[in-house]
């Protein structure tokens, strides 16, 4: 074998253990791991902290610089120069991720990064056994892309599936909720018992609500609140007819009942058109497998009997 490429194929294993050590060692130091006690005792001050509940955190660098500070910053940049920033905001509220943009990045990053690896595995394997081609060379550039867009599709998903079920729970929420209040409990106190006894998607974001109001911000903004960050377009609708009943002074119970019946409906519609698609999808193997075999079988015998002289 060439011994330019066997000193290539030694370099490349040889950096890959080398930072695959390095990530391993910073990985185990606790000053990195470790969450610091800003952070841990942050929710609890939220409204002398910040509206979210991340406190501030205390530098950790070298020579008076901040090394989360700069990497958030450099991840911000990246994610803004992809221009994808609010989307992966969006998607990783919806997702229910407790994750930042940027944190997304950095784990997009290494998702990227254990591509190129693989990659970069592949191609010293095919240089071994001799199968080397100007394709695989690519390979490792291909990984990291993959390794990128995979990280993605999979928030994508997640946060995909995770709307689904809160279309799904909203009407048996929103009819709980209208019981409640039938039953002379008030809007927050009906909101606090569905996120005590439900469980799912929907009541995990209202148990995130209650406790919003509890520290301070009032019922219809984090209202709205909600409905901005998950926006799920059911759930907007019905909690701005619920903002629009508190603010008028009109019965809540009729307006939750209306929006149940209405969010049965649309679920109702939504499976009409799933089913539909189905339908579609279910059409391809009858056409591409089941069809042709059927002809092949039909035609076949003729076409050999035909060419023995026998017909």
């Amino acid at each position: 074998m060439n011994p330019v490429i066997d000193a290539w194929l030694a370099s490349v294993v040889l950096g890959a253990a080398l930072a695959s050590g390095i990530v391993l060692v910073v990985s185990r130091v606790p000053r990195w791991g470790a969450p610091s006690l800003s952070r841990r005792i942050a929710p609890y001050i939220r409204d002398v902290t910040d509206p979210h509940g991340t406190g501030i955190d205390q530098a950790v660098g070298f020579g008076g610089v901040d090394v989360r500070a700069t990497v958030r910053a450099v991840l911000t940049r990246a994610g803004g120069m992809l221009s994808g920033s609010h989307a992966v905001a969006r998607r990783l509220r919806q997702a229910g991720s407790v994750l930042e943009p940027a944190q997304f990045r950095a784990r997009q990053i290494g998702w990227g990064l254990a591509g190129f690896i693989s990659g970069g595995l592949l191609t010293v394997l095919f240089a071994l056994i001799g199968a080397v081609a100007p394709a695989v060379w690519v390979l490792p550039a291909l990984g990291a892309a993959g390794g990128v867009f995979l990280c993605d599709m999979r928030l994508a998903r997640a946060a995909s599936e995770r709307v689904n079920r809160i279309e799904e729970e909203l009407p048996t929420v929103l009819e709980f909720l209208a019981l409640c209040l039938s039953a002379g409990e008030g809007i927050l106190d009906a909101l606090r018992r569905v996120s005590a006894v439900g469980s799912g998607a929907l009541t995990d974001e209202l148990r995130g609500l209650v406790v919003d109001v509890g520290t301070g911000i009032p019922l219809p903004s984090a209202l709205r609140r909600l409905a901005a960050d998950l926006e799920v377009p059911a759930l907007s609708r019905a909690t701005e007819q619920l903002v629009s009943a508190l603010e008028r002074g009109a019965p809540l119970a009729q307006v939750l009942h209306s929006h149940a019946a209405d969010a049965r409906e649309g679920a109702k519609q939504a499976l009409i058109e799933r089913a539909g698609r189905k339908e579609i999808w279910m059409l391809l193997p009858l056409v591409f497998a089941i069809l042709p075999l059927s002809v092949l079988f039909a035609i076949y015998p003729g076409i050999f009997m035909l060419r023995l002289g026998l017909g």
